[in-house]
């Protein structure tokens, strides 16, 4: 499904707007599309920024339209970004709440974020310690995210129908 979505996209955005290949990610509620755009003639961050802040701006409408177009097709909100030149900033995007069950010592390291400063809530340090076991275990989850995309391939290559 993922790769039908990131196809979609492709063939749906101007040519005019994007220099490389989309990076598309999909999860239940979102579809997260970064499209890469040419680099300024500048040189450093401040370039880049300004190039993407550029883009937002002036394909906003048409992005807009597409992210419509988009929702009704596949179900899921759809969240904008750019990168240029290795800066990456996304739009906007979903927050979504997560109801999770901790027990005491979870709740503890939580508070003890929260505590220290380091959170502003336990949500807040939730999302932190997500964030950073996402950062520490890259590797595994690409190769967990590439056996997924395996199996939906051939699920969507086995046959259509059960047997009768």
């Amino acid at each position: 499904m993922s790769r039908d979505i990131s196809g979609w996209f492709s063939g749906r955005l101007p040519e005019s707007w994007t220099t490389g290949e989309l990076v598309v990610t999909v999860d239940r509620d979102e579809i997260v599309v970064v499209v890469p755009i040419a680099a300024p003639d500048g040189d450093g961050d401040d370039a880049a920024a300004g190039r993407i802040a550029r883009f937002r701006e002036e394909t906003r409408e048409a992005r807009m339209h597409i992210a419509r177009e988009a929702e009704q097709r596949f179900g899921r909100k759809v969240a904008w970004g750019a990168s240029c030149r290795g800066s990456r900033q996304l739009f906007t995007n979903l927050s979504t709440p997560v109801m999770t069950r901790l027990r005491q010592p979870e709740r503890v390291v939580l508070d003890t974020l929260v505590d220290a400063g380091v959170a502003r809530s336990r949500s807040h340090a939730l999302a932190w310690c997500v964030r950073l076991v996402g950062e520490h275990v890259d590797d595994w989850l690409e190769q967990l995210r590439s056996a997924l995309q395996e199996v939906e391939r051939l699920r969507d290559a086995g046959p259509q129908s059960a047997p009768g």
